[in-house]
């Protein structure tokens, strides 16, 4: 498999395998079919595992936690995420601190090579700060900057995490902000879709801006990890989960019916076109998959080995959407 540069972190596969899978998050599996598809993600030359608590409440860590027994593939890196919303600062050290711990219990590790802030980051005063979830999901930009990083920052020199990063699913004013900031976070998770769409995980009225905070982080040398390369299964055939209709996810589907109708033209699955655009985007150093079984894996792989797509194609991808 073609190798990224993800910043310091240095060269990782093109392909990183999520844990929304694992956790069963994206439709019905079970942990012998996770199992098998983490062991053969590894096997197929994914070094990056990306996983979080809320994966299936430490669903997707305990599968690695089994596949591997505590004793990784020479070169897999693993990393983690802690929700923190509005925690009161005095005790944010102790949650973050319990979030790494536990979620180290489950992988049967020892360390982190990547932790991440799971929450979204809202600048100072933004109406974001009233969202009905705000308490457990949003994170004050002025919070992060005088409580948050510092701590990061200790557990890095404590050795308890090799480095840490951004969930870039905030408002894009406070994650582009961070990154040109230092310390900078190693890596951002950025939306990679040709809808530049983060679904039902925006909570904002702005534009979601996905390839502005891209470029920042390539300007300050942060790594990028691509992720809803499929936007939780909009750009596929078809959802695989019963969704509402006025669902985020169901209104991007149904956005995206020129989009299937090239897939389709083009001989290949919404899926997989999907994740070569996000693999051929400028920037983009890695891809995260959402896959849930060896089926779906192989079909990524087959992806990430045809290679980018053509500047044509690229284009003709951005029309199905240039007019909605």
């Amino acid at each position: 498999m073609k190798k990224g540069n993800l910043g310091p972190l240095g060269p990782v596969s093109r392909l990183t395998l999520g844990g929304g899978g694992l956790g069963q998050l994206w439709g019905r599996t079970d942990r012998s079919e996770c199992v098998a598809t983490l062991r053969a993600a590894v096997d197929a030359g994914i070094d990056l595992i990306d996983l979080a608590y809320r994966y299936g409440e430490g669903e997707a860590e305990l599968v690695l936690g089994e596949a591997f027994e505590g004793r990784l593939p020479d070169g897999v890196r693993v990393t983690s995420k802690c929700l923190l919303g509005n925690t009161p600062a005095a005790e944010i050290e102790d949650r973050l601190r319990r979030s790494i711990h536990d979620s180290l219990a489950r992988l049967r590790l020892e360390r982190l090579d990547l932790f991440f802030l799971h929450s979204n980051v809202v600048p100072d005063g933004h109406p974001m700060q009233k969202h009905p979830d705000a308490g457990a999901r949003m994170t004050a930009q002025s919070d992060f900057v005088s409580v948050v990083r510092p701590f990061f920052e200790r557990f890095v020199t404590e050795g308890l995490i090799g480095a840490w990063g951004l969930t870039g699913i905030g408002h894009p004013d406070a994650i582009i902000d961070l990154l040109g900031e230092r310390p900078a976070p190693a890596v951002v998770q950025c939306i990679a879709n040709p809808l530049d769409s983060p679904g039902s995980l925006k909570f904002y009225d702005d534009p979601a801006r996905p390839r502005e905070v891209i470029a920042a982080a390539q300007a300050n040398q942060v790594g990028v990890m691509g992720i809803r390369a499929v936007q939780a299964g909009a750009l596929t055939d078809a959802i695989d989960r019963d969704l509402p209709a006025d669902h985020a996810e169901v209104r991007d589907y149904n956005r995206a019916a020129a989009y299937r109708a090239l897939a389709a033209e083009l001989g290949t699955s919404a899926a997989a076109l999907g994740h070569r655009y996000a693999l051929s985007m400028a920037g983009v150093d890695t891809v995260v998959l959402g896959v849930k079984n060896r089926a779906e894996l192989t079909e990524c792989l087959a992806a990430e080995a045809a290679g980018p797509l053509s500047a044509d194609i690229m284009a003709r991808v951005d029309g199905c959407f240039a007019v909605q």
